[in-house]
C-alpha cells in the first residue's frame, strides 16, 4: 500500500514537469517598433547586342522524295550563306524539320493526297546586329522563303540584372524613409529581402514570310533600340 501511494506521488511530481515540456512557444513579439513591408521594382537598360531569327526553307513537289531533296539542297545553300557570312557553327542550330502530304478535299469523297511539303527551319544567332539584315537578304537570295524574328536580346544580362537589383534595393529603401517619415518614425534596420526574379524583357516576335522575292533593293533594316531588364524585390523593414 506504502509502495502505490509514492508511485502515485511520483506520478503526480512528474505530471507539471511533462506539461511544460510540451508547452508551445510563442513566437517574439516586437513591442518596440513597426513593421513595414515595400515592394519595390529596380531596372537596368541596355542595348540589345544579340539578335536571334530562325529561317527556314519551304519545298513542294509530287512525291515526298522531291520534296525532300529540293528542300535539302536550298537549305545547304542558305547554312552555306551564313558562314560566310561569318555566322559561328555555335551560333547555328537546326530547329525543325516536317514532311507532310497536302490533300485536295471533295465533296462526299475521301481526300486524296496531291503531293508533299518539306519544310526544315534553323535558328540562328547574330552577334552583330547591325549586321543582320544584310543577312536576312542573304538568306532570301539563297532560297530561305520563311523567316521569324528577330528576337532581340542581351548577351551579358546577369551584370544587367544585379544592377537592377541594386536599384531596387535603393527604391525600396528610399520609400520606407518616406512612410518612416510621414510616420513620425526612422528606418532602424532590414529584416528580411526577398527577389521574385530577374525579368528579361519578351518582346513580341515580328514574323516575316516571303514566299517568293525576286530582287530586294535595300537591306532589311533592325534597329536594336533600348531594352529594360528589371528585378522585383519585397523588403521588410524595422521602424522605430
Amino acid at each position: 500500500m506504502l509502495r502505490s501511494v509514492l508511485l502515485l506521488a511520483a506520478i503526480g511530481t512528474a505530471l507539471p514537469a511533462a506539461a511544460q515540456q510540451v508547452a508551445p512557444v510563442s513566437a517574439p513579439v516586437l513591442t518596440d517598433g513597426t513593421l513595414l513591408d515595400v515592394s519595390a521594382t529596380g531596372k537596368a537598360t541596355r542595348v540589345p547586342d544579340i539578335a536571334t531569327i530562325r529561317a527556314g526553307v519551304v519545298s513542294q513537289a509530287a512525291t515526298a522524295a522531291a520534296a525532300l531533296s529540293d528542300n535539302a539542297q536550298r537549305m545547304t545553300r542558305v547554312v552555306a550563306a551564313l558562314r560566310k557570312a561569318g555566322v559561328a557553327d555555335r551560333d547555328l542550330q537546326t530547329a525543325q524539320i516536317q514532311l507532310q502530304p497536302q490533300y485536295r478535299y471533295a465533296e462526299n469523297q475521301p481526300p486524296a493526297i496531291t503531293g508533299y511539303q518539306a519544310s526544315n527551319s534553323i535558328s540562328v544567332r547574330f552577334r552583330d546586329v547591325a549586321k543582320s539584315g544584310a543577312i536576312l537578304d542573304a538568306l532570301v537570295a539563297q532560297g530561305a522563303n520563311q523567316i521569324d524574328g528577330p528576337t532581340l536580346s542581351v548577351d551579358a544580362a546577369d551584370a544587367a540584372l544585379d544592377e537592377a537589383r541594386t536599384d531596387a534595393i535603393r527604391r525600396a529603401r528610399a520609400r520606407a524613409e518616406l512612410y518612416a517619415k510621414a510616420a513620425g518614425l526612422r528606418v532602424d534596420r532590414i529584416l528580411l529581402i526577398s527577389e521574385d526574379g530577374g525579368q528579361l524583357p519578351q518582346p513580341p516576335m515580328p514574323m516575316l514570310q516571303m514566299a517568293r522575292v525576286a530582287k530586294m533593293a535595300d537591306s532589311t533594316p533592325v534597329a536594336a533600340g533600348e531594352q529594360d531588364l528589371t528585378v522585383n524585390v519585397a523588403v521588410r523593414f524595422l521602424l522605430r
